[in-house]
């Protein structure tokens, strides 16, 4: 089975959700059906770009705090378990560096692109339907387990 390109075959189902989609997938699962030959299709792709607050270099100090500190603990006990004999003052410090060197860089780099992008945001791509589709010649025994009388327009 090739994963590239988009899947063919008969649309079984659609959904205004993705978990409605993954719920009737699950339902063809429980039967015995064979999974693998069933894809989800998301239609009418969108880009949104949800912001979530205006950056000011307290913020990017903040947060380039927050990421280096988890960086310098990653490091911290990554060091405890290369050299066990270790005192746990290493990964205090190793946070402590980390979360420096977080909140140096991304000030730094919120200076620089400032008169650029003021805002933060969450980036996602949405899709307005989801199609399940399925083989042709497993449609109708898909479409029967879902309790579907007809394929969809």
């Amino acid at each position: 089975m090739s994963f590239q390109g988009i899947p063919h075959g008969d649309t079984v189902a659609s959904f205004e959700t993705y978990p409605e989609a993954q719920r009737a997938v699950d339902k063809l699962a429980a039967a015995e059906f064979p999974v693998k030959k069933v894809s989800i299709i998301g239609n009418g792709l969108t880009s949104v770009e949800r912001i979530t607050g205006k950056l000011s270099y307290g913020r990017a100090a903040a947060s380039g705090a927050l990421s280096g500190a988890w960086l310098g603990l990653f490091f911290g006990l990554l060091l405890i378990l290369i050299n066990p004999q270790s005192d746990l003052v290493f990964v205090g410090a190793a946070v402590l560096i980390g979360a420096a060197f977080g909140m140096v860089f991304t000030m730094f780099n919120y200076a620089i692109n400032r008169k650029r992008r003021d805002f933060s945001s969450v980036a996602q791509i949405v899709a307005s339907s989801y199609s399940v589709i399925v083989d042709p010649e497993l449609a109708n025994k898909a479409r029967h387990e879902l309790g579907v009388e007809q394929p969809p327009l």
